[in-house]
């Protein structure tokens, strides 16, 4: 018997239109295997307005600039609220220092004993113990693969592969902007030429304070250890501190000792407690982390049983971020 899963979409960049073009490419695999159909039945923005068809919409309809106009649904908490859909994908820009409104859309999906699959890492920094509990008590799987490093596999290799295992430490290499930034000025390019280059490129934002300030980090620091070491931490709760500081003469000293600098995460247990930090560190040039260059991002995961395991995402582009959503979708087909 063909089983029907209705999908609302809260956000449309890039993110969520290269899910949406996967999802397309393997909605017969999807029938085929799982024996299920899969529609979007509604989108929200937050400039080009809505869309809503219970009969499923088509990319071909929208296109890659869509200007939307729903009566029915006018702002993202209509759709949480209202809208007849059993998984909720929620795209929106992260606020990367409350996880708001992500946190409120998240929890009144989960209220009507809705799936949630997000992609904004706000709501794991930020609420994710209480949303957890709250998809617990309802029965329904609260997703999250690509908050962290697209569509890498993270917290499903601890969660899936690693039964009984305690995480004991996670270290990384999680911020790109920070890792161009450094290797570039380690070349002796002027700092502003270094960002305007990565904008150019794409993977800098046009206010790179947030990466450079080690916030962004923080926040991704605070989601794995929310998750893989349950901390209920914050990211104002870990220590941080950026880049801004680093010059190219910082970088050859360090050089000259044979390190290389790079801002790492770092999660570990003192006395008891669960503790982050996101600082520069000089790393001997020989260690595993010196060799990730580029957009590319490292996870070392110690535990108990299995000691430490590496994984390495190489340049990653942003059909890696729809994968990660695309497979916390299959991880709820599966479960039907």
């Amino acid at each position: 018997m063909q089983k029907e899963i209705r999908i609302a979409m809260l956000g449309f960049g890039n993110a969520g239109k290269s899910f949406f073009r996967l999802l397309e490419s393997k909605k017969d695999e999807l029938r085929r295997l799982y024996g299920t159909e899969v529609k979007v039945v509604a989108i929200t923005t937050g400039s080009h307005g809505s869309w809503e068809n219970p009969d499923g919409i088509e990319f071909s309809q929208i296109g890659d600039s869509p200007q939307f106009a729903s009566p029915q649904f006018v702002k993202s908490m209509d759709v949480v609220l209202e809208a007849e859909y059993d998984v909720l994908i929620e795209l929106t820009p992260l606020a990367i220092f409350s996880g708001q409104p992500a946190i409120d859309h998240i929890r009144g999906a989960l209220s009507r004993g809705k799936h949630v699959i997000t992609a904004n890492k706000g709501p794991i920094a930020w609420a994710y113990e209480s949303l957890r509990k709250l998809a617990e008590e309802q029965g329904v799987f609260f997703l999250h693969e690509t908050t962290v490093m697209d569509g890498t596999p993270v917290y499903n290799l601890v969660q899936d592969t690693l039964p009984l295992c305690q995480v004991t430490e996670v270290k990384g290499i999680l911020n790109s902007t920070t890792n161009y930034v450094l290797e570039e000025l380690a070349k002796g390019k002027p700092y502003e030429e270094v960002i305007r280059e990565g904008q150019k490129r794409g993977f800098v934002e046009a206010d790179p304070a947030m990466d450079i300030e080690g916030w962004d980090a923080a926040a991704k620091t605070a989601a794995l250890l929310n998750v893989l070491m349950r901390a209920n931490i914050t990211p104002d709760q870990i220590e941080r501190k950026g880049i801004g500081e680093i010059t190219y003469e910082t970088i050859k000293e360090a050089e000259g000792r044979g390190k290389v600098l790079k801002l790492l995460c770092r999660g570990t247990i003192e006395n008891g407690k669960v503790v982050g930090r996101v600082w520069p560190e000089e790393i001997d040039q020989t260690d595993l982390l010196a060799s990730i260059k580029g957009t590319s991002s490292i996870l070392s995961i110690t535990t108990d049983l299995m000691g430490t395991l590496s994984i390495i995402e190489q340049d990653p582009e942003i059909e890696q971020t729809a994968y990660g959503i695309f497979s916390d979708l299959i991880r709820i087909i599966r479960s039907q």
